[in-house]
Order: C-alpha cells, then structure tokens, then sequence
C-alpha cells in the first residue's frame, strides 16, 4: 500500500494574521506524531501560542527553521504514513505551492474583512465565518474584542454560522457605551442582532461577556436564544479581581501592563511583546481610558461584582454549558458551583487560566461544538 504525505502549514489564527513566526520546535524528525500533540511553538502578532498537529504519522522533514517568519499557509514540515521514500518527500517539499488565502479573496472582492452594524449604541464591528443552520453569538470581556476568539471562530464555524462582534467601549474604533452596567450592555448586544438579522442564536460569553449572554438569555423571547455557553464567567458570584481591573485601567506602559494581563493564563510565557503592544494602542485611543473607568465602576464597584444572578440559569429554558480554566485568577472558578446547582453542564479544564478559550482551544471547541448539537437536536 502506497504511503501518504501531509503537510503541516502555518496556521491562520484570526481574520487579522498574516504571518507567524516558528519560535521552537517541540518535536524532531523520525518522531510519531498523534492529532492534538503540540509540535512547534508560534507567535504572531497577537499571542504565542503551540500548533496542534490536526493529523496522525512520522515527522520526516523540519522545513522550517526556528525563528523563521512565514506567511500563512507556508509549508513547516512533512508528516508520513507508510512507506515513503527521502525522494518523494524530496520532490513533495520542492513542488509545494501554498493554497491562496480566502480571507484575501474577500478582501480583493469586498474590500474589507470586517462587517458593521449601525445600532443604538453607534457602530459595532462583528465578523461573521462559517454557513452553518445555527449561529454561534461570540462575546468577548472586559477590555478585550473579538479575536479574544481568534483560536475559535474558525473550528466552530465548520459546523455552524459564527458571529463575533466588539462591545461599545471596544475595539480599534471605540463607541461610548451608553449604558456601563451589564443589562446595559445586553441592551447593546440584543440592539445589534436585530441590526445585523441575528434572528436566533446560541450564545457563547467570555467573562464579563459571560454576565452579557445570561442577561440577554433572562430577558430575550424565548425562541430568540438557543443556548448558552459561559466561558469563565462573571455573573455567577461576588468575587473578581478587582487589582487585575484597576491595574488594566492605569497601566500606560508595556512595564506597567504585562505583569497585570499575565493573570490571565495558567501560563504567562504566552504573553508576548505584541500581545501587550496590541492592547497598549487600544488603551491609547480618544476615549478608551474614560470608557474602561465607567465600566469598572458600573460593573465591579468596591471590588465585587454588581450584576450576581446565578440563579437565572435555572430559568432560562435553554442548555446551559459552563467552561472554566481551572488556574483562573480573575474570577474564581468556585463560582461554577451555584452554575451547576442551578442544573448548567459544567466543565473544568485543567492547566488553563481565565484565557481558557485561548489556552485549551481544541477542548474549548470541542464542548461548545457538542453543547450546540445538543441543543439544535
């Protein structure tokens, strides 16, 4: 039986990268390669993170040298099954031709790789991926925007139509926030599924976006939410860290802001120099600072959180999935007890952080992909 070549290829993490960097190779040539074993470390210009290997065989060839910076797609290396030879692989490798890029061709066809909805609370950036019957609603925390999902969009849009957007106050073009409190942030969330023709939706909140999801699930129409997955949630309990906020707020520089944005992964190697200049010039837009300050005071005031329904996941009607890093130190993952009490799937994931939709992707995409099934079924 004739063996198999398969090429791995610098991954596309986000509608934004480009390229990405091999900083290390964890594995080395003639290794037995299973799907989902880490096999070379890259940083691009959002976070550092490991490559998975997506396929099973013996790694024959490194092409890529540490400390190359490739374009997506480019070729990294050669997995084998069977019998092939040093000339085939050889050949596969001189021959490759990396596939075109189709977030390119939509930019060449429509200019832009973004979508915008003009809402109530002014002009809210969202991207949508995937032609699945039931669509995926991603909403982001504090601070953060919607490629805090960049490790997520892509995996559940292969079974599902997924829309991420940025809250008002979030961002690279900032609107107001008209409303800093969570119901007020609901508001803006359920303003814009109706401007962008979200007619019904499975919900996917991270942290304060969390908080978001369940107060749109208490107070949408019922046929408007068709679950709900809360990802490291604020909401289900008082306790936050309120020195990560503040510290958030007032840091004005890269020395001041990483140690205070290390709190959230299990692992704070991932907090790369662009990582931390990416939010350092979110940080620096007109308004931003007075948009973060009227947050924090409206959602976590005297260091606890204002808006605590834990027991709205009861009454919601739909599945409820809570996903928790169980090393997060924002918000404790204790607080998925009232969650499960209140009858929600929960599920810890062990050496993740409060970033665990970045840390532990695979097993994040996997349960969101199972819960939304389930609830379509």
């Amino acid at each position: 039986m004739p063996g198999t070549i398969t090429p791995i290829v610098m991954p596309k993490w986000g509608l934004s990268m480009k390229e990405g960097t091999v900083t290390r190779w964890l594995v080395h040539e003639g290794d037995e390669i299973a799907a989902g074993n880490e096999i070379m470390e890259i940083e691009t210009e959002k976070i550092a993170s490991a490559l998975e290997a997506t396929d099973s065989g013996r790694l024959r060839r490194l092409v890529a040298e540490e400390g190359d910076l490739l374009p997506v797609k480019a070729l990294l290396g050669v997995l084998v099954e069977g019998e092939v030879s040093d000339e085939e692989v050889d050949a596969f490798v001189e021959g490759f031709v990396a596939p075109a890029d189709e977030d390119e061709d939509e930019e060449e066809e429509e200019g832009i790789a973004y979508r915008y909805a003009e809402t109530a609370a002014g002009r809210i950036r969202y991207a949508v991926r995937g032609e699945g019957a039931e669509t995926v609603l991603l909403i982001h925390g504090f601070g953060g925007d919607l490629d805090n999902w960049l490790f997520n969009l892509d995996a559940l849009a292969a079974e599902s139509t997924v829309v991420a957007l940025d809250l008002p106050g979030h961002g690279p073009a900032p609107t107001p926030i008209p409303d800093p409190s969570v119901p007020g942030l609901a508001t803006a969330v359920f303003d814009f599924m109706d401007a962008a023709e979200v007619e019904t939706a499975h919900l996917v909140g991270h942290s304060l976006g969390g908080a978001v999801a369940l107060a749109i699930a208490a107070a949408a129409a019922p046929e408007r939410v068709r679950s709900v997955t809360l990802v490291c949630p604020a909401g289900l309990g008082p306790d936050v860290n309120r020195g990560y906020i503040d510290g958030f707020v007032s840091s004005a520089s890269r020395r001041q802001l990483k140690p205070v944005l290390e709190n959230l992964f299990a692992d704070p190697g991932l907090v790369n120099r662009s990582l931390v200049d990416g939010v350092l010039r979110y940080k620096r837009l007109d308004g931003v600072t007075e948009s973060l300050e009227a947050l924090a005071d409206g959602v976590f005031p005297g260091g606890a959180q204002r808006w605590v329904e834990p027991g709205a996941v009861a009454g919601l009607g739909v599945p409820v999935l809570v996903v928790w890093g169980a090393e997060d130190r924002i918000v404790p993952a204790a607080h998925a007890e009232a969650a499960a009490g209140a009858g929600a799937a929960v599920e810890i994931v062990a050496g993740a952080g409060h970033m665990v939709q970045m840390e532990a992707a695979p097993r994040v995409n996997s349960l969101i992909t199972a819960h939304v099934a389930r609830a379509a079924a």
